[in-house]
C-alpha cells in the first residue's frame, strides 16, 4: 500500500468515529397551510376537524395564561350502583399551556399550598416544595405569528373521566377503551368566546361484566359512553373572594397558607360565590352593576317550565334582604344562545 493510499485510509476510518452530522430542522408549516381543507370551529381555543383522517386539531397562542379545564359525563352507564349518571361532573382543574420547543406542556400548578406574600423568595419556596402536574404534553405540528397547532386528538380521545377505574371499584369487571370503537363526537363540539368544548364517544371492552352492566347495557362485554372536555375563560382580576363562615352552611374551596402568622391557622376557607356589586356601595338597597341571571332550559315542558321560574325566582328575595334590588333573575333561555355557552347559567 502506497504512502497516500495509507493516510486516505486512516483518513476515512477517523471520519468513520465522528458523530453523523445532525440534519438541520425542518422549517415547520405556518396554521393557514397546515389546515387546508379542515373544518374550523373558531372561538376561545380554535379548533380544526381534520374529516379525513378523524383527527382534531387544537390552537394554542394563550402562553401561560391560567384557564378552567373540567370534564363530565353527557351520556352515562344507566346504573344508579355503578356511579355514572349521565350529567356526572368530573373534576375541575386550573392549567396553563407552556411551551418549551416543539413540545406544548398543560401544566396544572398546585394551588392546595400557597403563600400569599408580596415576598417572592418565600413563593418561590412553597411552589417548589410542592409537586406541580403536567398534564399532557403536545407536539407542534405548524406555528404562526405566535401560534401553534398540535394535534389533540389523543388528548380528547382518552378517559378522562374514570370509567374504567370505576367499573372495577364497583365489581363490574376489568375494562379498557377500544379505540378503534370511539370517536368524536360532533353535534356536542363547539367553540364559544369565552369557552371551548368537546365531546368525545369512547367505548370500553371487557369479557367478564358485572351484573349491574348485564342489567342495563345491551352488550355489556362493549359499553360505550359519552365524555366531555371543557376550556372556559377565568374571570379578570377584579374578583374578591370572600372568607367563609361555618355557619352558612355553604360549599367553598381551602388551601394551606404557609404565609400565614404562626398565630392564625393555616388552613384558608373561602365560599364559591357568584361575583355581585353594587351600582350605589352607600345605599342600604341597591341593583346590581351585573344581575345573575339563570335561563331556563324551554325544553321543559309546562307546567314543569313554569314551576321551574316561579321557584328558582323565590332566590330573589334572599339577595333583597342582603341589600341587593333585582339583583337574581330568571329567564327563558332565547332561541339563539347554545346551553353550552358558558356566558348562560342554564338550569336544566
Amino acid at each position: 500500500m502506497t504512502r497516500v493510499a495509507l493516510m486516505l485510509a486512516l483518513v476515512l476510518a477517523w471520519q468513520s468515529l465522528l458523530p453523523a452530522q445532525s440534519k438541520a430542522p425542518e422549517t415547520l408549516p405556518t396554521i393557514a397551510k397546515k389546515t387546508e381543507g379542515m373544518k374550523k370551529l373558531d372561538g376561545f381555543l380554535p379548533l380544526y376537524w381534520e374529516e379525513k383522517t378523524g383527527k382534531m386539531w387544537l390552537e394554542i397562542g394563550r402562553w401561560d395564561r391560567e384557564v378552567l379545564y373540567l370534564h363530565s359525563l353527557p351520556a352515562g352507564v344507566g346504573s344508579n350502583d355503578i356511579g355514572l349518571d349521565r350529567g356526572q361532573l368530573g373534576r375541575s382543574r386550573v392549567v396553563k399551556f407552556h411551551r418549551v420547543g416543539p413540545r406544548v406542556l398543560l401544566i396544572q400548578p398546585n394551588y392546595r399550598y400557597r403563600a400569599t406574600t408580596d415576598n417572592p423568595a418565600e413563593r418561590r419556596a412553597v411552589e417548589e416544595a410542592f409537586a406541580e402536574s403536567i398534564l399532557w404534553g403536545f407536539q407542534v405540528a405548524a406555528e404562526e405569528e405566535g401560534r401553534v397547532l398540535v394535534d389533540a386528538s389523543n388528548f380528547f380521545l382518552r378517559d378522562v373521566h374514570g370509567v374504567v377505574q370505576t367499573l372495577k371499584n364497583t365489581g363490574q369487571g376489568a375494562y379498557r377503551l377500544e379505540a378503534s370503537r370511539s370517536a368524536f363526537y360532533l353535534p356536542r363540539t363547539k367553540n364559544f368566546p369565552q369557552n371551548t368544548e368537546v365531546e368525545v364517544t369512547l367505548t370500553f371492552v371487557g369479557d367478564s361484566p358485572g351484573r349491574y352492566l348485564r342489567q342495563v347495557v345491551p352488550t355489556p362485554e362493549a359499553v360505550t359512553v359519552r365524555e366531555h372536555h371543557s376550556f372556559v375563560q377565568l374571570p379578570d382580576d377584579g374578583y374578591r373572594p370572600r372568607r367563609a363562615d361555618p355557619r352558612a352552611g355553604f360549599f367553598g374551596i381551602s388551601y394551606k397558607d404557609y404565609s400565614t402568622p404562626i398565630s392564625q391557622p393555616i388552613e384558608q376557607r373561602f365560599i364559591a360565590r357568584h361575583r355581585l356589586r353594587k351600582k350605589n356601595p352607600a345605599a342600604a338597597v341597591s341593583e346590581a352593576v351585573a344581575p345573575i341571571v339563570y335561563y331556563v332550559d324551554p325544553g321543559a315542558p309546562e307546567p314543569i317550565r313554569s314551576a321551574l321560574m316561579e321557584g328558582a325566582g323565590w332566590w330573589n328575595q334572599a339577595f333583597e334582604a342582603a341589600g341587593y334590588k333585582d339583583a337574581f333573575q330568571v329567564k327563558l333561555l332565547p332561541e339563539d344562545a347554545d346551553p353550552m355557552d358558558v356566558r348562560y347559567n342554564v338550569i336544566q
